[in-house]
């Protein structure tokens, strides 16, 4: 891949410094002794198709045009070889707008709104699932030493969690090296942003693994699903709705990710199992 890495070996790290992203609070502690503390920021972030209002969604504010284009292309709003004309971000309003060639107009679609589990409390559209039957997921291989690398490696990079908490982490991975890592208040976020990402890089998901420190649901794991990431890596447990998606879909679904030790429920098949048994337990 051409483009440029920073310091940390990623094309995009957390910047934990940005301005607005955090909030100095005052407090007190345990002890009653009074303290001043970074908290996160939310606010609201107003996205538009054309001329039609698709959502609002709670963000930290960072990369609004990435998180744009993720969801409506998460959405399955934007298609894959669609003609963007442009992604206008208005930071006094508060708002990002995608702009195509070809005319839009999903009035019906926005009457079918899910609730999703993440946090901050995300929005799926109801037939987001229409499709997932004919998602063919490439049939490629992942070593394990690769997932505890990665772990190493996420984990060790300085973040805005280690700042002040309170967010998820979506980070995109090409073997064992991390390359996009995004923070939001809600994992749907994270993942939106790595999406819109690669949709303005034109990148290709075939040989990537998308490493997430939120829960393994069924939203989870259509979106990895459905942007055509084959293989899905978590900190966090499951949900049995996400594992039977997973196996329907074909898609490697990797849970409890934790030092060495790591729980696969679905996609067995692409794993090469380069650690011993009693190396992984160390």
């Amino acid at each position: 891949m051409s483009i440029a890495k920073n310091d940390t070996g990623m094309i995009i790290s957390p910047d934990a410094s940005a301005p607005k992203l955090t909030r100095a609070v005052a407090g007190v502690d345990e002890n009653g002794i009074d303290i001043m503390l970074a908290v996160i920021e939310e606010r609201p972030l107003t996205i538009f198709l054309n001329s039609q209002e698709i959502v609002t969604a709670m963000t930290i504010g960072d990369y609004p045009e990435y998180l744009a284009l993720g969801f409506l292309r998460n959405q399955r709003m934007l298609a894959v070889d669609e003609d963007i004309l442009g992604v206008d971000y208005d930071e006094e309003l508060e708002t990002v707008v995608v702009r195509t060639a070809q005319e839009t107009n999903y009035e019906e679609k926005l009457t079918k709104k899910t609730r999703t589990s993440g946090c901050a409390v995300g929005t799926v559209f109801g037939d987001i699932m229409e499709g997932l039957d004919k998602v063919a997921l490439p049939e490629v291989t992942a070593h394990t030493s690769w997932f505890y690398e990665l772990s190493k490696k996420i984990n060790q990079t300085p973040s805005l969690y280690l700042e002040a908490g309170a967010v998820h982490a979506t980070v995109l991975c090409h073997k064992d090296q991390p390359l996009v890592y995004m923070e939001d208040v809600g994992r749907h976020n994270a993942v939106d942003k790595i999406s819109g990402w690669m949709v303005s890089e034109n990148v290709s998901a075939a040989d990537k693994i998308l490493y997430t420190t939120g829960r393994l649901t069924s939203e989870m794991v259509i979106k990895t699903a459905l942007m055509g990431i084959p293989v899905l890596v978590s900190r966090s447990g499951f949900t049995a709705w996400g594992v039977e998606l997973a196996n329907q879909v074909g898609l490697t679904l990797i849970g409890r990710m934790k030092g060495k030790r790591f729980m696969c429920l679905s996609g067995k098949e692409r794993l090469v199992w380069d650690h011993s048994f009693d190396e992984a337990r160390k």
